[in-house]
């Protein structure tokens, strides 16, 4: 590992929850309203063996590349590999031992100051962060990317619209004198202006400095930053990952199969849908998919996707008042694509133990219909026009699947 600087004594003092931050010093206390995270035994990360690999194998070099893309499906532990990076980079008491095991130190006061979000020299940038932003016109936007100002004020300084001028974090030296550490969330919602800003730093970075760009969608990153990262690529968790999943997180038996079948190896999404009862969703769409399969049309059926994606949508408006509705929308709306297409899945499965190559015609037809609407709705196109086209395209998937 890179070496370690000698921790300030300011930095071991224990923290109060209750505290209120001292005005001296950056990160000397936790706000008092944080909660501090429980923490698991065992392995911070199921499923991700090679990835984990990857980043061990750099870390315990000595010679840590200084940009890393972390890509792969929504969420599978990306952010949470590039935080756990984070706290052993950070960590002067994490030994060879915590990066070998991919765990860094969880009572030590760099790991009180993370948990609280509280290090000074951990930045965390997302979307997000645009609600607490000191620049108006950042603050009052809704959060569908990560604006360059936002950018400039968390991490590369420079003057902004308003006129303001920031310093830049990543130039300053380290608070606590070992490092510092920039994780960009959704690194793919940063526009091209925000990329090319962003270049100069990944091309001469300062000595000691990490930065991770987590994505879904690696190719909506300009090649100029992409060539200038190491990677390491994230993959959906098989059935046994997924168990250690849900016995970590106490998930009713009964609900197991479902889940999995929706979340398709995701830990993220199946959290999403047991805390949202996104089951209720599939035990009424179901059937009314079903009695569409049999020629009967259901001209409500557009209606409801839309109603209840547009509730889901504005449920988390409603806890997060800055969220954009459009993201919103675009999230109910790939639920509610998961689970018809876990409906799918289950057909072509038992169709390809029949032999039956109608059914699997229609039913990849139909598996095209849900890739196009996805697509229509990041390309901003009515959701209820949306909806309505898949469900009169639907009943069309037999006679499109024989033609096929």
């Amino acid at each position: 590992m890179a070496k370690r600087a000698t921790t300030p004594a300011a930095a071991k003092a224990p923290l109060k929850a209750s505290a209120r931050a001292p005005r001296g010093r950056v990160g000397d206390q936790p706000p008092p309203e944080r909660v501090r995270p429980v923490h698991h035994e065992g392995p911070v990360l199921f499923g991700q063996d090679a990835a984990v690999a990857t980043l061990v194998t750099a870390m315990r070099s000595g010679h840590m590349h200084h940009a890393w893309i972390l890509s792969g499906p929504a969420g599978v532990g990306k952010c949470t590999a590039a935080l756990e990076c984070a706290r052993l980079l950070l960590d002067a008491e994490a030994g060879e031992e915590d990066v070998a095991a991919f765990r860094a130190p969880r009572e030590s006061r760099v790991a009180e100051l993370i948990d609280f979000a509280a290090h000074p020299d951990l930045h965390v940038i997302s979307k997000e962060r645009a609600e607490d932003s000191s620049i108006r016109e950042v603050r009052e936007r809704k959060q569908t990317n990560i604006p360059l100002d936002l950018l400039r004020e968390l991490m590369l300084g420079g003057t902004v619209a308003d006129g303001k001028n920031f310093e830049s974090p990543v130039w300053k030296g380290a608070y606590l004198g070992h490092h510092k550490v920039f994780v960009i969330d959704e690194a793919d919602l940063l526009d091209q202006y925000g990329q090319n800003a962003l270049l100069k730093t990944l091309e001469e970075p300062p000595p000691g400095t990490y930065i991770f760009l987590i994505t879904t969608q690696e190719e909506r990153l300009l090649p100029t930053i992409r060539s200038r990262c190491q990677r390491a690529v994230f993959r959906a968790l098989d059935a046994m990952s997924m168990g250690a999943w849900y016995e970590r997180h106490a998930i009713p038996l009964d609900e197991r199969a479902w889940l999995s079948s929706f979340s398709e190896g995701s830990p993220g999404m199946a959290q999403l849908a047991h805390t949202q009862g996104l089951r209720a969703w599939s035990d009424e769409l179901m059937p009314r998919f079903d009695a569409l399969d049999a020629g009967r049309f259901d001209a409500a059926l557009a209606d409801r996707l839309g109603e209840l994606v547009g509730e889901f949508a504005e449920k988390l408006v409603k806890e997060n008042p800055k969220a954009s509705k459009e993201s919103a929308n675009r999230l109910g709306t790939r639920c509610a694509l998961l689970i018809i297409a876990s409906r799918l899945r289950m057909q072509m499965s038992a169709a390809a133990q029949r032999a039956d190559a109608e059914t699997l015609a229609i039913a990849a037809h139909r598996v095209g219909l849900l890739a196009r609407l996805e697509s229509e709705i990041r390309a901003n196109v009515n959701m209820k026009h949306a909806f309505a086209n898949l469900i009169a395209q639907w009943s069309s998937g037999s006679s499109a699947g024989s033609a096929a």
